[in-house]
């Protein structure tokens, strides 16, 4: 009688988790400890925690872009802040504000904005495609900036924070508590669904553009249109973004279609780890509580970006595959 040869790679007593369960125990472990955290946070660092996951939406709106469909784009300040001024219109001329019908608006301005930005960005390649966006968020930008009677101009807008509420069944006002647990709902279930969208057969295309483009068009794929639905994909949760800060903020400013909010979306990415989605919430997280920190440090006194920039150089050099790269590496040591 022979008996099975015993795995000597696995410790006795020992299962592998399978992937699907290693995922989805990691992202129960984070949400409850995102769900905790106002509880027992100061006030401001619970606002600026929320704050990040903001951020982390749109760097993660970004990387399917980046990350995933491999082209760069300087336009995701148009969508984040359409969504915002589209937001922001929605309670301003409705009464009571209504949360629902923010979020309507500030998704339908930003859908226009990237169907417009994909329409004509998406012939073109490379840097091509990334100057074009940047041309496009900077026409954004002069149009919010100068029509001072509709937009507010350098002022912005100020508006009252609506209450959550559901017809006939809830209706809560948001306080710093409760809107951070909105927020993460809405940046969690966003994440799911990237996350679904990139492991699809739709995803699986998008990252044969990345890899080669000339060979996806070759056997046959219209490139174009899956580069125009990725767009709009990465424009609208962009957008989404821009809803929930102006939702938080109670306020929309023109900095915030400004091309840097791209820069730094890009940054995002590649600190946290392009082309993971979790990268990019950590990347905006970190190079937030160092923007933060470091402004605290040193003060108005000093000019803060100077080691911030320092940080980032010294990332890519050492770090080229951004936090969640490092931290893979290091567990699997």
């Amino acid at each position: 009688m022979t008996t099975a040869p015993l795995d000597k790679t696995m410790p006795l007593g020992r299962t592998r988790l399978s992937h699907s369960a290693t995922f989805w125990i990691g992202f129960s472990v984070v949400m409850a400890l995102l769900i905790v955290a106002p509880l027992v946070l100061p006030p401001f660092w619970r606002g600026f925690l929320t704050e990040c996951l903001i951020w982390g939406l749109l760097a993660m709106s970004s990387d399917l872009l980046i990350g995933y469909t491999g082209i760069v784009s300087f336009g995701h300040s148009a969508f984040f802040g359409l969504g915002m001024y589209g937001a922001a219109a929605a309670l301003l001329i409705v009464s009571p504000p209504n949360l629902w019908l923010a979020i309507v608006f500030g998704l339908g301005a930003a859908a226009g904005a990237a169907l417009c930005v994909a329409y004509f960005s998406t012939r073109l390649r490379d840097i091509y495609f990334a100057i074009t966006t940047l041309i496009f968020a900077q026409i954004f930008y002069v149009i919010i900036f100068t029509w001072t009677a509709v937009t507010g101009g350098e002022n912005g807008l100020i508006f009252d924070r609506p209450h959550f509420s559901i017809p006939h069944l809830v209706n809560v006002p948001f306080n710093s508590t409760t809107i951070h647990w909105f927020v993460l709902a809405v940046v969690a279930g966003s994440y799911l669904f990237l996350r679904r969208v990139t492991q699809s057969p739709f995803g699986m295309v998008l990252q044969s553009i990345r890899e080669n483009e000339a060979r996806t068009r070759a056997i046959g794929y219209p490139v174009e249109r899956y580069k125009i639905v990725s767009v709009m994909l990465s424009g609208l949760f962009a957008g989404l973004a821009g809803v929930l800060y102006a939702v938080q903020k109670e306020f929309a400013a023109p900095d915030f279609v400004y091309f840097l909010t791209s820069g730094e979306a890009v940054i995002y990415n590649v600190m946290g780890g392009i082309g993971t989605l979790v990268g990019p919430i950590l990347g905006a997280g970190f190079f937030q509580l160092m923007r933060q920190l470091l402004a605290q440090f040193f003060g108005d006194q000093f000019p803060y970006l100077i080691p911030l920039g320092i940080i980032f150089i010294a990332m890519i050099i050492f770090l080229p595959q951004g936090i969640l790269g490092f931290a893979r590496r290091w567990l699997n040591r």
